[in-house]
């Protein structure tokens, strides 16, 4: 892409930023749907997970190492456990929730189709964000 114009890597950094945004609020729209339409604002307590799972990364880990490598410092490996552990939790609430018969399996649906429309966000940021030395990823 380095021979391409200024104006054009422009219009196509803007459109990867406006993809991302459709999809996190795609993401919204599913959580808030999955209460609203069945009555029922249960699902919206994963939605904490969502708030939880990049503290983690924010607090423990640092720009020297990136998240994905192999590293024997103990801090990246105790964030990268909790954030699994949010993760999961972002996919057991709603489950839970389910066996418990707190919400039905539309109001499920949609919190783990909110979920995995959440998850190819952050992997469509991470992709993109490898373009610059500037990502802590």
């Amino acid at each position: 892409m380095a021979d391409l114009p200024g104006y054009v890597r422009t219009c196509l950094d803007t459109g990867k930023l406006v993809f991302l945004a459709i999809l996190v609020s795609g993401g919204i729209v599913l959580q808030i749907l999955a209460c609203a339409l069945y009555n029922n604002w249960w699902p919206m307590l994963s939605a904490i997970t969502y708030v939880i799972l990049p503290m983690p990364l924010l607090f423990f880990a640092g720009s020297d190492d990136s998240i994905f490598a192999e590293t024997d410092n103990s801090w990246v490996n105790f964030t990268k456990f909790l954030t699994g552990f949010s993760t999961i939790g972002s996919i057991a609430i709603p489950c839970i929730l389910k066996h418990a018969g707190l919400i039905c399996w539309g109001a499920l649906a949609m919190e783990l189709s909110s979920f995995f429309v959440f998850v190819l966000a952050i992997m469509c940021f991470i992709g993109m964000n490898n373009d610059d030395g500037y990502s802590m990823l």
